[in-house]
């Protein structure tokens, strides 16, 4: 079998069989069709020229180019999970995969934004949506949402209305492989989210129809969130927004929506909150990734300790 059609095939098996999301479905086509542009220069077309060796000089040559050891890892992971899928499906008499290795991923701690400041955030947000701009309504109630639920942006952009219970103030979200849960959310959420619903969103659909911002587009009738042209908001489109937001913040590292969901789950880590709760609440399949926020609160207590205590 050829290269391109062996991965066209394990794909569509991920896809449906394993219920990989349409992300991590796009990131192991990118990673195995670079795969299969280097073994053609080697002269490789087939499935069966893919050997150990070839696999280690593909990871070398992205060492020398100078990708991040994550993105390393990662192609390691999408080669070796093909591999291993062809010799399952008997196109290759043993799997060359197995032996490869990558260097192993930097684990970094995730930002976190302390409780007063993103209190700040959020409230200079709600000024702005104290006027009558529907999108300056949206933002408020999206950065609400996201901060309140944890959600991830794709969870957040998933929304439909049918998903939101305003009355036990949950919504329902699918999460990674096609995973459902239901997550609540707080009162500041629920004010700006009924804000949005009943005055904003209306106003955005009536402005589309008033001045054919669709046309040609899709409209979202379901969707929670509305861009201005009355589709689904995009991932891009709120990750500008909460980029834009924190961005008078100090701190290092990522500032967009996953920064408030790393805030969230530390913020109730050092609440108090179970460690399984927040599992749970998170939609994490693995306690293993929960717990890198039980190390962000103890670097947060460290950090206090060094800053407050007279011995410290």
């Amino acid at each position: 079998m050829n290269l391109d059609r062996s991965i066209d095939d394990y794909l569509a098996h991920v896809r449906t069989e394993r219920g990989y999301s349409e992300h991590t479905v796009a990131a192991y086509r990118s990673d195995l069709v670079d795969l299969a542009g280097f073994a053609s220069g080697r002269g490789v077309e087939g499935v069966a020229g893919i050997d150990l060796a070839l696999l280690r000089d593909w990871l070398w040559t992205a060492t020398e180019r100078g990708l991040a050891r994550t993105t390393i890892a990662r192609r390691a992971a999408s080669a070796r999970g093909w591999t291993a899928w062809l010799h399952r499906r008997g196109l290759i008499a043993a799997d060359p995969g197995l032996r490869l290795k990558a260097p192993r991923a930097q684990r970094t701690l995730p930002r976190v934004v302390a409780e007063r400041a993103l209190a700040d955030a959020l409230a200079a947000l709600a000024d702005r949506a104290a006027g009558d701009d529907p999108v300056a309504v949206r933002d408020a109630a999206i950065a609400e949402l996201l901060y309140a639920s944890a959600l991830r942006v794709s969870e957040l952009v998933g929304l439909d209305l049918a998903d939101v219970d305003r009355r036990r103030r949950t919504v329902r979200v699918t999460g990674k492989g096609s995973k459902e849960r239901v997550v609540p959310y707080g009162a500041p959420a629920a004010r700006a989210l009924d804000r949005y619903l009943e005055v904003a969103r209306p106003a955005i659909l009536a402005g589309v129809a008033e001045h054919g911002k669709n046309a040609g587009g899709a409209a979202a009738p379901t969707a929670v969130f509305l861009g201005v042209r009355g589709g689904r908001l995009g991932v891009r489109s709120v990750h500008r927004q909460i980029a834009a937001m924190l961005s008078s913040i100090p701190g290092a590292g990522p500032s967009g929506p996953h920064a408030l969901r790393h805030s969230a789950a530390t913020h109730l880590l050092d609440g108090g909150a179970d460690l399984r709760a927040v599992q749970e609440f998170l939609g994490h399949a693995s306690l293993g990734t929960t717990q890198i926020y039980t190390h962000v609160s103890a670097e947060r207590l460290k950090q206090s300790y060094r800053t407050a205590h007279p011995r410290a």
